[in-house]
Parts: C-alpha cells; sequence; structure tokens
C-alpha cells in the first residue's frame, strides 16, 4: 500500500533519498544546489549542532526566517534529534511574536538577518537569553549559519525518534486572537503523504521540480514542498515571493510543478515580464486558499496551458482534506469550479448540524467534521481548546459546507467568521479585540468584504465612543501598529449601530449582505 515502508520519520526521508538519489538535486536556491547526499550531511551537522547547543528530545527550535536551503536542512536536522521545528510567521508585529515565543519557548532561534530588528523589538525586555544562529538569507558563502553547522560532524547520530514525537509546531491564530501552536507528528506527516500516495492524481516524482515561492511559515508552503520531496522531486526555492523574480526563476530553472494561492497566479499573470516568461516547462498547477475565478482560470490556461488542482486542507490535519481533481476543471461549469473537490483516499467527512447530527441528504448546510490519519495530536500548551474541536477521532473543522448529490463538497460560510485575504486567514475577532483598545472606538465589527485583488480583504465597521473624533486612517494606523499589516482593515465606516440576532449577538451574515449581493464570498 504504501511505496516507502522504510521512512517513518522525516530523518528516514533525507536517508532514504539520499541512499536511493544520492547525486540527484534535493535542492536548488540561488544558483546553489544541493544533492541528496549533501542534504543529509548538512541535516547531520545540524543535528550534530543542536545536540551540542543543548536541545533535547521534544525540545522546540524557533525558525525566523525566509525560504532557503538551510529551511530544509533544519527540518531534517531537528528530526534527527527529535526535536520539534517551528517555523516562525515573519509577518507578525514584534507583540505578536513575543506571545509566540512566550508560548512556544524554544531552545534555541534560528533568525534571518532581515528579520533582526523585528527579533530585536519581540525580545526586547525579556530576561531568558535565548542562544541565537543567524542566517543570512541561506547563502552558503559567509553565512553565519552555515559556519555553525560547518563546525560539527556530518555523521547521522541515528538516535530513536518517537512516531507520535512533534515533527511540525505550526502556529495558527484562533478565533479568540490567541495563537495556537498545532503539533504535527512524524506519524501525521507520514499518514498525510499515504494519502497522497493512493490519490491517482498526485503523479509527482523524482523527475520534477516542484517551485516552492510561499511564504515559510504556511502548511501550503510546507506540505507542498516536502510532499514534493518524499517522492524524489527537486525543489526550487525563490526566497519570497516576488513576481518578477519567481518569473525569471521560471525562465532558467524550469520547474514543472507549481504551489500557488489564487491571488498569486493574477499577480504573475498581470506582471509585465509574463509575457516574457516560457511556461511550456510546468505540467501541473496546484492551487488553494480559494476557488478559483473562471475568468482568472481561462486566462492561466491560455498562458499556462497545463492541468490545474485546486485543495483545501487545514493546518491541524497537515494538509488536504479534498482535492477539486484536474478533470473537474471545467470551464462550462462554473458552479463545479466553485467546490472545493471531494476527499482524498483515508480521509472521511461528515457534515453536523446544530445539534451535531450528521446531515445525510445532498444540498443541506452544515458544519464539516473530518477523520485523516493526519490529525495533529493537540494544541501545545492548550489541551482544553483542543477538546473543544477534537472528539473520538474527528476534527470539527469550523467550517460551514455542503455537499452536492455528485459528492462534492462546497464551503459556504466560516462559522468562525474567519476572513481569507490573498491566501492569509485573519480572524475577525483578533482584529475587533485589537481596535476595541482604542478610546473613540464603542463598538466594532470585523468583516471581509469583496476585493478584486485578494478575493476578500479586512473592513472594520466602527460605532464611535460619543465625543471622541477619529478618522479612518487613524484606527487604520492603529491597528497597523499592533498587528500584521495583512490584518489590518482596508477600510472602516463609522455606523449607529450593528444588526443583531435575536439573542443579540451582532449579525455578521447581516453586515456582509450588502457588499456581497451578487456575488460569491471567497473561502
Amino acid at each position: 500500500m504504501w511505496a516507502y515502508p522504510e521512512v517513518k520519520t522525516l530523518g528516514d526521508l533525507v536517508r532514504y533519498n539520499h541512499r536511493n538519489y544520492a547525486a540527484r538535486p534535493a535542492t536548488v536556491y540561488q544558483g546553489h544546489t544541493l544533492s541528496w547526499a549533501e542534504m543529509d550531511a548538512l541535516s547531520n551537522r545540524v543535528a550534530q549542532g543542536l545536540l551540542a547547543s543543548g536541545v533535547k528530545a521534544n525540545d522546540r527550535v524557533f525558525y525566523l526566517a525566509g525560504n532557503s536551503d538551510a529551511y530544509f536542512a533544519m527540518i531534517f536536522g531537528c528530526a534527527k534529534v527529535e526535536a520539534a521545528f517551528i517555523p516562525a510567521n515573519w509577518r507578525l508585529s514584534p507583540e505578536e511574536l513575543s506571545v509566540i515565543l512566550d508560548d512556544a519557548d524554544p531552545s534555541i532561534v534560528f533568525v534571518e538577518d532581515s528579520f533582526k530588528d523585528l527579533w530585536e523589538k519581540a525580545v526586547a525586555g525579556r530576561e531568558k537569553q535565548l542562544p541565537t544562529v543567524e542566517i543570512n538569507n541561506g547563502v552558503l558563502t559567509s553565512n553565519p549559519f552555515f559556519d555553525w553547522a560547518n563546525q560539527y560532524s556530518d555523521e547521522d547520530l541515528n538516535l530513536p525518534c518517537q512516531l507520535e514525537s512533534t515533527a511540525w509546531q505550526i502556529y495558527t491564530s484562533g478565533t479568540t486572537g490567541v495563537p495556537k501552536g498545532v503539533e504535527l507528528t512524524h506519524q501525521g506527516i507520514n499518514g498525510m503523504r499515504l494519502c497522497e500516495h493512493l490519490e491517482p492524481a498526485y503523479t509527482w516524482g523524482p523527475e520534477d521540480r516542484f517551485l516552492f515561492c510561499v511564504p515559510s511559515f504556511h502548511l501550503l508552503g510546507i506540505g507542498l514542498s516536502v510532499q514534493a520531496l518524499y517522492n524524489g522531486s527537486c525543489v526550487v526555492i525563490a526566497p519570497v515571493f516576488e513576481p518578477g523574480s519567481v518569473l525569471k526563476l521560471i525562465n532558467t530553472e524550469k520547474p514543472t510543478l507549481l504551489g500557488l494561492a489564487p491571488v498569486m497566479i493574477q499577480v504573475l499573470l498581470d506582471h509585465p515580464e509574463s509575457v516574457n516568461t516560457d511556461f511550456s516547462c510546468i505540467r501541473e498547477v496546484m492551487y488553494a486558499g480559494s476557488p478559483i475565478a473562471v475568468g482568472l482560470l481561462k486566462r492561466a490556461l491560455e498562458v499556462i496551458p497545463c492541468p490545474f488542482m485546486q485543495f483545501y486542507g487545514a493546518t491541524e490535519v497537515g494538509g488536504a482534506l479534498t482535492l477539486l481533481r484536474p478533470e473537474d476543471h471545467d470551464l462550462n461549469n462554473e458552479k463545479l469550479l466553485a467546490s472545493c473537490g471531494k476527499p482524498l483516499p483515508l480521509i472521511e467527512m461528515k457534515l453536523l448540524d446544530t445539534n451535531g447530527g450528521v446531515i445525510e441528504g445532498a444540498g443541506e448546510p452544515g458544519e464539516l467534521a473530518v477523520r485523516t490519519p493526519a490529525i495533529c495530536k493537540s494544541y501545545w500548551n492548550k489541551p482544553d481548546a483542543w477538546s473543544e474541536v477534537y472528539e473520538t477521532g474527528w476534527y470539527r473543522t469550523g467550517d460551514v459546507a455542503q455537499r452536492d448529490e455528485n459528492g462534492f463538497y462546497y464551503l459556504v460560510d466560516r462559522a468562525k467568521d474567519m476572513i481569507v485575504t490573498g491566501g492569509e486567514n485573519v480572524y475577525s475577532t483578533e482584529v475587533e479585540n485589537c481596535l476595541s483598545l482604542h478610546p473613540a472606538v464603542a463598538g466594532v465589527a470585523v468583516i471581509g468584504v469583496p476585493s478584486e485583488r485578494w478575493g476578500e480583504e479586512v473592513k472594520a465597521l466602527i460605532i464611535a465612543t460619543p465625543g471622541v473624533e477619529v478618522t479612518e486612517q487613524e484606527l487604520i494606523d492603529y491597528a497597523k501598529s499592533k498587528l500584521a499589516g495583512y490584518k489590518c482593515p482596508k477600510t472602516v465606516d463609522f455606523v449607529a449601530d450593528f444588526p443583531r440576532t435575536g439573542a443579540g449577538k451582532i449579525s455578521k451574515k447581516d453586515l456582509r449582505l450588502p457588499f456581497w449581493e451578487g456575488k460569491t464570498r471567497a473561502v
């Protein structure tokens, strides 16, 4: 059933590929190639360095840096000492990053030089000093990271690693705005790869080259790139998603696979250099974060004439739950293009009514619950929060969906009013909590409204404090001083009151309605 029975942990993965593809490229970054033999040796040095730095099994390793070859050496090196790898979100504000640091309590930190100012502000005033290794954008020459790693032996420690140990701890904002560390285990990551292995639509192999240009802290980035590595593919690394640079990489490195959010596809197509880019090397585009608009898909297929495949997933389940497979991308069926598809093999899904009962019929919306081999083991330090969404093997996603008569799923709302803007998840309550602290704000409600560029963008509706004057820009600037930029409202409307439900709660549905009339809300 499983093509790689020798691969039990992420450490086993790099060992396996070394044995089978020693001279083949594992990564390409800024013109430098690491073979699988070299990646295995480098990850051994990282493991030796972590051990020498006092890192023990089940300790946390914090990584505040962008995409690079060092990123993958860290993933495999952490696995070889049974430590949890934490790819931190470098788009957060110092205050937000500090909260995550307090929760994670890492034993060592790796910081990219370009994020040094963010890091210093995040740790200002902290009593505990953390061992820190600097990374210069992952470049091999004159790089403190590689100087640090090269002090140590490239001998494999061959330390034991329990399958239920946390391999990755990925932070996601909770509905209360409190970050939660999702603990993804080696066994769960392997389970996700098994689901993909049994899925006929996945045809990735050693001859493929995957372009990794999604931020390193996104499950879309880490999940798809590690999936490529599991199949022996080479990962071509873009430091950040900058459309001109990505288009240049497509011309020079000839990737065969792309993983993008729909907004990224649009930005690439809109860039003036797209007309000078040879997309013929690409044989499949994987996208996630929202359905793709018919107009955008038509444009994309004209420029990148290859199969497109969408997946819907969640950090807590380690990757994809459903696929809208290439054969389902029918330009003559706009309704189907709004679907998130059908489940992968080994993944079970059900819809629940408000009483927790299972909805059997087609077309009736309910909360989506899933059971997969890849569900995380818990939220770090927050078992009560995990028990609220997990019971007897089933994870409640918080998404409201419906299923049609052919078994295709459609996301129709966010149970927790999450906003998806440019592929980034923003919880309205987190933004509301921030704005509510401003003295001019007597009441606040935050919703997602349509955006041609981002799918959705954040809008704040404000009831002003009587006698206190404030402008739209002042509130936007206030949010920017506290939150990551993508979470901040793009616009602010002042209102006299909010529509309410029978229970007296703010009706977000009624707030959104005037903005979404005649449009399909992005998911």
